[in-house]
């Protein structure tokens, strides 16, 4: 498994979100952290992404 290069700060960064709403998913999918600087794995970073979008999707289709 390849290592993306976005860390779960920047995913927060990027997708307008509180750093704990991240780790709190990172804990649901019982993806490994050390920090919020961590560097992800690629399909670890792709699933958080996904759930993120589709939360937001969610919130806009309201």
């Amino acid at each position: 498994m390849g290592f993306a290069d976005i860390s779960i700060q920047e995913i927060a960064e990027d997708f307008n979100v509180h750093i704990n709403e991240v780790l709190r998913l990172c804990d649901q999918m019982k993806i490994s952290y050390k920090n919020s600087q961590t560097r992800l794995a690629l399909e670890d970073a792709k699933a958080i992404m996904s759930h993120l979008l589709a939360q937001q999707l969610k919130s806009d289709s309201k």
